[in-house]
């Protein structure tokens, strides 16, 4: 009998043996491995691919969280103080940028049945604490009512972003999740959609933002921006030439990619379509085991494309939850929390924030979800194992 192994990740890149062939013959004749035209090719070709105008990438999606509101800090859309609320529900550098930059952190309780904050949670918690930003998670590739988010946070004058790391690919609306908000984040770490190994990128439209995102990148300085936007730099602050390349304009890190990963995204690419049909598939085909009883199904209303990260499980009753996490454990189906849980339950918070909220649904999902792995290698053999493995735990 063939003995089965499911894990979260099968391999680092999709089509992983012609991938790792193309990155040798790049590195042998790379002229240089820092970043340059492969990277900046790869924001544009990316940004093109999800429909936004401008891409800035970063050596990973953690990276992109911070460097996007540090450049809002920079510009004056945010200040210390101000309130920042978040997905509850989430992973941890969503909300140590909040509290590294001195911002104040506002959980928000997601929904359970879709893991995700709803326009109901968000008007509720809104009530009670006025925010001046929303950082939204799309966890797993899925969202709750998200255009009635968008509209609130209009109508509110809330800045409002998106971490979409989880959720590359899927759509609400026939729209493509990270497009909703001013920017959103993306990675491209090993097992996410499209892996660069590390990597991460922040889209946005505005023009203003994408050349702040591109200082706070690359030291504070200036040298990747728009003639025109160093022209103007350079007569506001009276730099000569001779300086110019050594001016920091404002608060920055070094947090560039190289041409490694630049190359890598470029190739990687052309594979994403693919990539997303088949964890829809995959997702799809696994959805079956709602239907049974102990567990909770999800709500998919208005996604229209599932580019699912990770198939989770909501179970009801927590012997069963336990009990079904080490049964699988044993039959070689890798399992996890749902993501990093209830962020007000990490020892971080306890000791940065103290404050306790009562956040209800993320107390359950915490203790009652988890996921298994969904990747575009999986094959009709592994989904009917999965399938076959989860109804036999509870036929016994």
């Amino acid at each position: 009998m063939k003995k089965f192994k499911i894990p979260l990740i099968k391999s680092t890149f999709y089509k992983e043996e012609e991938t790792k062939k193309r990155l040798i013959e790049f590195i042998k004749s790379a002229p240089k491995l820092s970043m340059g035209k492969y990277v900046f090719k790869f924001e544009k070709e990316f940004a093109k691919w999800q429909g936004r105008k401008y891409g800035v990438m970063v050596n990973s999606g953690s990276s992109a969280n911070l460097v996007l509101l540090q450049a809002l800090k920079n510009l004056g859309f945010i200040k210390e103080g101000d309130f920042i609320a978040f997905s509850a529900v989430t992973w941890s550098t969503n909300v140590f940028p909040i509290i590294q930059l001195k911002f104040k952190p506002i959980p928000i309780d997601p929904e359970i049945n879709t893991l995700n904050i709803s326009s109901q949670q968000l008007e509720k918690t809104y009530k009670k604490t006025k925010f001046k930003v929303l950082f939204l998670t799309n966890l797993l590739g899925f969202c709750d009512d998200i255009i009635s988010i968008k509209e609130f946070t209009e109508k509110h004058k809330i800045i409002f972003i998106e971490d979409n790391c989880e959720s590359l690919g899927s759509e609400y609306n026939e729209i493509k999740l990270g497009n909703f908000g001013l920017a959103s984040t993306f990675s491209f770490y090993v097992g996410h959609h499209l892996s660069t190994i590390e990597g991460g990128m922040i889209l946005t439209d505005n023009f203003d933002l994408y050349e702040m995102l591109k200082i706070v990148r690359n030291h504070g300085w200036a040298r990747d921006l728009s003639k025109i936007t160093k022209y103007r730099l350079r007569k506001k602050f009276k730099i000569d030439k001779f300086y110019e390349l050594y001016t920091f304009y404002d608060l920055g890190y070094n947090l560039r990619p190289t041409e490694i990963q630049g190359f890598l995204g470029l190739s990687q690419l052309k594979f994403l379509p693919e990539i997303i049909q088949k964890r829809e598939r995959n997702f799809l085909k696994m959805a079956v085991l709602y239907e049974n009883k102990n567990f909770i199904p999800l709500s998919l209303n208005g996604l229209t494309r599932i580019s699912n990260f990770g198939f989770p499980f909501i179970v009801k009753d927590q012997k069963i939850y336990r009990n079904l996490i080490n049964f699988l454990l044993k039959k070689g189906i890798e399992t996890r929390p749902l993501v990093g849980g209830n962020m007000t339950f990490q020892p971080f918070w306890k000791k940065y924030i103290k404050k306790q909220h009562q956040l209800p649904n993320a107390k359950f999902l915490h203790y009652r979800c988890f996921y298994i792995g969904n990747n575009p290698e999986m094959t009709e053999e592994d989904i009917k194992y999965v399938i076959k493995t989860v109804d036999s735990f509870f036929k016994k």
